[in-house]
């Protein structure tokens, strides 16, 4: 019983620590490539709204970028102390690809991002936009060898078992693993909607409370067109994404979807209270036949249902079915909602341009012709992206169990024997410091949208040196 609680309590351990730490990855991986489209939008136009907007997000980019560091150093501890397992027998695999993360990325960010944050009106301006590019593209880096170690825990190839510990036969295979390229992609769509999402929201926010600035309706055009141009996109790569998961591991899919039996004509349920007691569901709500359309392209198509990974001995090799059957749920629910409000935005936006000219925006319509009612709905959405992330890697990452790398060891083989209590002891005290550090981080972004309103951002005659020596560095005559 104690091996258990100790199983269980590290799992919610590492859960704790990564679903915190993922928060913050999520808006810098984006977030650099916002600006890095903000600097070279001042660098073509010249116009100062340009730099207000990277000044602003380049200080929530810090921060972000901050606790990340911290909170991923933490994380990777607990390979040694909650999990030693893990390294011991796929280390040869896991090590190399975190080490490559560091090489090709960690690096590139350490030594480039000094100038991306100090460097307004430090050095030429084509040096400061190339800094932002190539730290956004060590975001990128360092989000791609994380999603191949990810990706190939689920779906591992290109190793062979050696008295129980793996060896690399093609390093090719482990990185283009088959779920390798859905889950990068569809992890990058994410951040982007994230970041999309908290442009937006943050602006309507500084919008509501008075602000305005020129950049602030710059700021949250970008944030909404984003939104919107994405989301129908990371629909389509989440089907993708969940044809490739039907293929590889049918028991996430069947535990996503709360099916028991394999069945033909699959409803898609809506509501379920799925009981692993009785194997069975209470009080479906489900529109016939749509899960198989999904999941197969025809309304007839057969799906493998859960009872199917249940062993002679009683044995069950399929995950807890309710967490991934509603988180599952909760993502795609976040993701209709951010189609829904980015086109409903993206719409007014649009009539704006002859239909709301001359309007007094202290009334109905207020910025880029957005009535208040959307703005005020914006900014709650702001971390919406949050919502969404969580959702979709507890449906992923809890979706894999009893396997830590699927059919290769399972989640208790990788376990440390350690007390339960010692495990209990330190997983509140992560989570009392998390919810400490995550309300500072949201109550700093809300006060440097209160500072960014009151005007008492970047002073003038930084920026006005940074616009300086931007035309000297793109001067034809040059």
């Amino acid at each position: 019983m104690e091996a258990l609680d100790t199983l269980l309590l590290s799992r919610i351990q590492f859960a704790a620590n990564i679903s915190f730490h993922i928060l913050f990855p999520t808006i810098t991986i984006a977030l650099g490539w916002v600006l890095f489209f903000f600097r070279i939008r001042f660098a073509q136009t010249q116009d100062d709204k340009w730099m207000a907007a990277y000044r602003f997000w380049v200080k929530v980019f810090a921060l972000s970028f901050a606790m990340g560091v911290v909170s991923g150093i933490t994380m990777s501890f607990q390979f040694g102390t909650n999990w030693p397992g893990f390294m011991e027998t796929v280390g040869n695999i896991a090590g190399p690809l975190l080490a490559y993360e560091v090489l090709t990325a960690f690096f590139l960010e350490a030594v480039f991002i000094g100038i991306m944050l100090f460097g307004f009106s430090r050095v030429p301006g084509w040096l400061h936009m190339l800094a932002t590019g190539l730290v956004a593209f060590g975001t990128t880096m360092s989000a791609f060898w994380i999603i191949v170690l990810n990706s190939w825990m689920h779906t591992p190839q290109g190793f062979e078992m050696v008295d129980g510990v793996a060896f690399a036969t093609s390093w090719w295979e482990i990185v283009f693993n088959p779920s390798m390229p859905y889950r990068f992609a569809h992890m990058m769509l994410a951040s982007f909607l994230t970041v999309a999402f908290l442009v937006a929201g943050v602006s309507a926010f500084r919008w509501l409370i008075g602000d305005r600035a020129r950049e602030v309706p710059a700021m949250l055009k970008t944030g909404v067109a984003l939104g919107a141009l994405l989301i129908p996109l990371q629909i389509y790569l989440g089907d993708l994404h969940g044809l490739n998961t039907k293929e590889y591991q049918p028991a996430k899919v069947a535990a996503m979807e709360g099916l028991w039996e394999t069945d033909t004509n699959v409803p898609l349920l809506l509501f379920a209270l799925p009981d692993e007691e009785t194997r069975l569901n209470d009080l479906e709500i489900g529109i016939p036949g749509l899960a198989s359309l999904i999941l197969t392209h025809e309304w007839d198509g057969e799906l493998t249902g859960l009872n199917e990974f249940v062993t002679e001995d009683g044995e069950v090799l399929h995950p807890p079915v309710a967490p991934v059957f509603w988180s599952f749920r909760t993502m795609v629910g976040t993701g209709v909602a951010m189609l829904l409000l980015s086109w409903a935005s993206l719409w007014f936006m649009w009539r704006r341009r002859d239909r709301h000219q001359g309007r007094d925006p202290g009334q109905w319509f207020a910025v880029e012709g957005l009535p208040k009612p959307i703005l005020w709905a914006l900014v709650p959405m702001a971390f919406s992206g949050w919502v969404a992330t969580l959702a979709g890697w507890y449906t992923t990452e809890i979706g894999r169990q009893p396997w830590l790398v699927q059919g290769v060891m399972t989640t208790e083989m990788a376990v440390a024997d350690v007390p339960a209590p010692m495990v209990m002891g330190t997983l509140v005290t992560y989570l009392a410091i998390y919810a400490a550090l995550l309300l500072a981080y949201i109550s700093v972004v809300i006060y440097l949208a209160r500072k960014a309103a009151k005007g008492d951002d970047a002073p003038a005659d930084d920026m006005t040196h940074s616009g300086k020596a931007e035309v000297e560095a793109i001067s034809p005559a040059e």
